[in-house]
């Protein structure tokens, strides 16, 4: 007498170790897709607020509770906002500051974060430590000596106090960032860049900086982003070379409810488009991480 053994169907109930695992696999990806859009809303949801608002008549700002969808648009509010006296300077002393912080904190700590990333020496994790620790000290209480030195200087009230200020304060996450991504990037691959006649510069920059540029564009956001949104320095260093955000908080509190939403319009674009043109290096990061 045969004994026929049965396998487990899948329609009574009975699933293989695989299934469940692929089942628990879908269930993870699914929570992490619902976790990450909620996420997602909770950022753009205030940014939207802050559009509709911006570019709405005078008479809808106030109203409460406000608009999901705008029944009209208007440019009355940004074009307040554009010819206030002031704002156009500001926001081109803005763009300078920015650019120039993007610049030396790239030229400085990119190669710091390299020789971290790539050569052993003695004191390499305390020197980590001590880069981490510059941002112990509150500004204010650097605020009395840099002040005083830029006015020793001959620089204060100026962009480039401003932007030197602004590179102290991202050079560290410069730093710790690039060494990350240098970390990542095979050293076979350089050493075969020497081994066919490259020289150490040649080898940098065709075979480690390609591989690397996903990160610097990384390192790049966060710079920008903190030299266009930081305010106390410019405010301390400034009295008529003011950057938007100086400017902005200068007549913040004597100013309408759509000046205010314009302002902060009008200091969100610029980030995000500076996000949207190397957002295909945060995707190449992105896909190399995932794999």
């Amino acid at each position: 007498m045969s004994t026929v053994s049965q396998q487990p169907d899948s329609d009574d109930g009975f699933r293989s170790p695989r299934q469940a695992r692929g089942r628990r696999h879908m269930l993870g990806r699914a929570g992490l897709y619902v976790l990450a859009t909620i996420l997602a809303l909770w950022v753009l949801f205030p940014i939207y607020l802050i559009t509709i608002t911006a570019f709405s008549p005078r008479d809808v700002v106030r109203e409460y509770p406000k608009r999901v969808i705008p029944d009209e648009f208007s440019i009355d509010s940004m074009d307040f906002f554009v010819n206030s006296t002031g704002v156009l300077p500001s926001l081109w002393n803005s763009v300078l500051v920015a650019v120039i912080t993007l610049i030396l904190s790239t030229v400085i700590g990119a190669p710091a974060g390299y020789a971290l990333a790539r050569f052993v020496f003695r004191g390499r994790d305390p020197y980590r430590l001590i880069i981490l620790s510059t941002r112990a000290f509150p500004i204010v209480i650097l605020s009395i000596p840099l002040a005083v030195t830029f006015l020793s200087w001959g620089i204060y009230d100026s962009i480039w106090a401003v932007a030197l200020m602004h590179t102290a304060l991202a050079m560290p996450f410069t730093v710790l960032i690039t060494s990350s991504i240098f970390v990542s990037v095979p050293h076979d691959l350089e050493e075969a860049a020497l081994t066919l006649g490259c020289t150490p510069l040649q080898a940098f920059l065709r075979v480690v900086m390609p591989l690397a540029l996903p990160g610097l564009a990384a390192a790049s956001i966060f710079t920008f982003v903190l030299s266009w949104n930081e305010v106390f320095a410019a405010v301390i260093l400034t009295l008529q070379e003011r950057t938007l955000p100086a400017q902005v908080l200068a007549t913040l509190t004597s100013s309408p409810p759509h000046f205010r939403f314009a302002a902060a319009w009008f200091m969100l674009a610029p980030s995000l488009i500076f996000i949207f043109l190397i957002r295909r290096y945060l995707l190449g990061l992105w896909g190399r991480v995932s794999r």
